[in-house]
This record gives C-alpha cells, structure tokens and sequence, in this order.
C-alpha cells in the first residue's frame, strides 16, 4: 500500500491545482534510436480504427486522446527525425463491417504507406488476420485472442503483436495467486461469469482448467455468460454460485464487472465471494461505474476486486514514464474518466510505433522503402522498454503476446492516503462535477512483475 501516498499528486494534477512551469517540464522518458536518416519535410502516420462509439466507447475514446496529445507533443518537439507526426483514424462503433469497411479505406487509400497499424479489439484482430498477413501489414494491439495472435491451431505466429499476455494466460497467472494465497482463498472454487465472443470466454480453454487444477484450483467447466447490454445477470451469478463457486472471474469491463458486483451486493454475498478477472477490470471506468452499487459498509460495490496489471500504473508516479504522463494529461486538460488503461497505454503503443518506425528506416535508408516486411523484422528484433518501461516491446521466437504480469486490487483511498478507505465516514470525495462526490479509485499491485505460464497449447 507504499504508493497510495502519491495519490493526491495524481488528484492535483488533475485538478489542475498544481501549476507547472517550464522549469518543471519533464524530458521525453524514452530514449528512442538515434535518427540515421532525415526525415524533415515527410510525414509518419499513426493509422488506427476501432469501436469509439459502441460498446467498448467508456474504455477505447481515450486511445484517440492520447494518440493527439503525443502527436502534438511530438510536433511541438520538431517531430521525429524531423517528420511531422499525424494521424488518420475512424470510429467504427463496434460493428464487424465498419471494421471491414475501414480496413478497405485504409489500404485502399495509402497502400504501401501502411505498414504498421493500430488495432483496438481481439474481434477486429480475427478478421483481419488473414488480410493483414497477406497485405503485409503489421498490427500493434494491447490485448489479442489466440486466434488473433495464433491462428485456429494456436500455433501460427501473424502479423499482429499484443503489448498484453494473452488472457488464457492471465488467468493461469491468476490461479497461481490464488494457490499461493490460501489465507484470501480457502478451498478455490473458480466460474467464470463473462461475456460472450473470444475476448469473454478466453481462459474458458479445457488446457486453463487443467493447468489450474493442477494448482489445487477448482474451475467449473459451463460459463455463465451474459451480454454487454444486459442489466440483470441475477440468474447467472446465482447459476454459478450454487455450482460451488467462491471467486468470480470475469472478461468483461466498464459495464460488466460493475454489474457484476452490484449483483453479489444485491444477493448479500459480497463478503463471500471474490471478485477478479482480467486486466480491464482495474480500469478506471470500473473504479467508477462501480460506485452505483454501494455495499453496507458504504464502499463500492467494485472495491476488493481482483486483476492483472501487466504496465505500470497511474499511482507509480516514481517511474518517469508515469509521470511524463501524468504531466502530459493535465497540460492537454483531460478528464478523470480519461486516465484509464486506454490513455496510459496508448502513449507507449505511440512510443513504439515511433521506434519501431526509426529503426526500420534507418535500415532500409529512408521512409519510402520502409516495407511491412521490414516493419515486421523490426518488431521481432526489438527489446525496447516501452516510455522507459511502462511495458517491455519483446517478441522473439514467434512470441505475439506480452509475457510479464502482476495481480493488482482495485481499492478506494482513505483522506488521509496512508491506505484504502474502510468505509464513507474516512474516504477521500471529491466533486463529480455534477452535484455529486465520488470516492477514488486506486489499483494497488500484490506481486512483482513475474512471467506468465504459457497456456496457449
């Protein structure tokens, strides 16, 4: 809990309440590869497209925020290797045709100036796999499904790099935890209680079940499953609840894992049963859209859930990546809702699309003949720690995923900030800007950054 105590920099930078001058203006936290070509006068695009409006729109939005704000940041700067820096992006609100739609535009329109391309969702990496391994586009995304990243044998390494563990593994990540905390999970019981497609049920694998039984960790077989538009899963929580359940894993985020634990509040069995799932539910939308729900004890519902935390955190303002950040959102004037996973690591998906595009034009000789062949050699090649090490660019031997995690749990800070709040009566509020308070969410790591078993197959 040592790093709680830098939590009110992070609510005062927000607010705004402490002034920066130039004196205090931080140095990029990278250092990228030195230019060997000058680029000045050429432009580096940063192509991506994604659901901005649909669904996933509390988690994705601040992509586009972020991607702005280190655009500007770099063109303020002089660029880089002397190119302008921009970005060409759509939204495609969630749906399977605006994706393809967009894919079309894009390769259509710039042809061989794609090379390297920004994807938002596991679904939007299945179909386009294929196509962007035979138009030789390499894409960068945070999280992808096996199929993704593998192909339908999960063997076959593609054109898409994932900064985080595949979430099969997260999970296996997760089951270690639990065998290796008896004293929070006696006797673990394990369903998962998720969404549908391959984000939701990755981890639902036979190979996950057997990995964690292995570990003294019990995983029901049948998923209960509901839907991103549902706001009553009483049935499936009690489903899994009666099949012996005591943890609840979920893939799911914003609206599912608060719903989620809203639900066990309404049932009584909060203090029962845990909460965890993958990394997206230590969002800050989670942290938030889970103070609908309050539970006796006057905290949200959401807080003591459990979660992966494969980068860095807002709170771990002694890393220069976090505060370079953390500098760079309150000058841009974002909003708390914006300092999410999204907006944190959407800067370090920006740092190593620039590295990675030095890197290939330094050895090719200039911009034009960067190829995505090139940019693909180049990917594999890096070990690159990412804005200085918000997360670690390493994919060597057919690797397409991230292979580093920690477990983390979402609590509220106390006003003091020596510890989580236990309760309304010693919690920091501040104003939602609305009339309203809203207790603040934090994300406090359990473990040290430790390397993910490998589940995939």
């Amino acid at each position: 809990m040592k790093k709680l105590s830098v939590l009110l920099t992070i609510l005062l930078v927000i607010g705004g309440i402490l002034p920066l001058t130039a004196q205090d203006m931080l140095p990029y936290p990278s250092e990228m590869t030195e230019c060997e070509v000058d680029l000045t006068g050429e432009t580096i695009n940063i192509f991506h497209f994604g659901d901005l409006s649909g669904p996933y729109a509390f988690i994705t939005q601040p992509i586009v925020s972020a991607v702005t704000d280190a655009v500007n940041y770099w063109n303020s700067h002089g660029g880089v290797c002397g190119a302008e820096v921009a970005q060409v992006y759509e939204d495609t609100g969630g749906s399977r045709e605006a994706a393809q739609s967009a894919y079309d535009r894009f390769t259509s329109t710039y042809g061989d100036d794609l090379d390297l391309l920004l994807l938002y969702s596991s679904d939007d990496g299945e179909l386009l796999r294929e196509q962007l391994a035979e138009d030789e586009i390499v894409s960068y995304i945070a999280a992808g499904s096996i199929e993704s990243l593998y192909g339908e044998d999960g063997q076959t390494p593609g054109w898409l790099y994932a900064s985080n563990p595949l979430y099969i593994n997260q999970f296996g990540f997760f089951c270690q935890f639990v065998a290796g905390s008896p004293e929070i999970f006696p006797d673990p019981v394990i369903a998962f209680v998720t969404w549908p497609g391959a984000f939701g049920l990755a981890g639902t694998e036979p190979a996950a079940r057997e990995y964690c039984g292995g570990l003294g960790v019990e995983v029901l077989a049948e998923p209960q499953i509901f839907l991103p538009t549902d706001t009553d899963i009483l049935t499936q929580v009690q489903n899994a609840i009666d099949g012996g359940a005591n943890i609840l894993y979920t893939n799911s985020l914003a609206t599912g894992p608060a719903l989620l634990a809203g639900t066990l509040v309404d049932l009584g069995m909060e203090d029962d049963i845990k909460l965890a799932g993958v990394n997206w539910v230590m969002d800050t939308s989670v942290g938030i859209l889970g103070q609908r729900v309050l539970k006796p004890n006057g905290l949200p519902s959401t807080d003591g859930m459990f979660g992966s935390m494969p980068f860095l955190w807002w709170t771990e303002l002694t890393h220069p990546a976090v505060q370079f950040v953390t500098q760079q959102f309150q000058l841009n004037e974002r909003g708390p809702a914006e300092q999410n996973i999204a907006y944190l690591v959407s800067w370090g998906v920006v740092d190593s699309i620039l590295e990675t595009t030095v890197r290939a034009v330094n050895a090719v000789g200039s911009l034009d003949a960067v190829s995505g062949a090139a940019i693909r050699e180049t990917a594999e090649a890096m070990d690159y720690a990412v804005l200085g090490g918000l997360y670690q660019h390493s994919f060597e031997e057919g690797m397409r995923d991230g292979k580093m995690n920690r477990v983390a749990v979402l609590k509220y800070a106390n006003n003091t900030m020596s510890g989580p709040a236990t309760g309304p009566e010693d919690a920091m509020l501040i104003d939602d800007g609305a009339g309203g308070q809203l207790f603040v969410p934090i994300v406090v790591p359990l473990t040290g950054f430790l390397e993910v078993p490998q589940l995939r197959g």
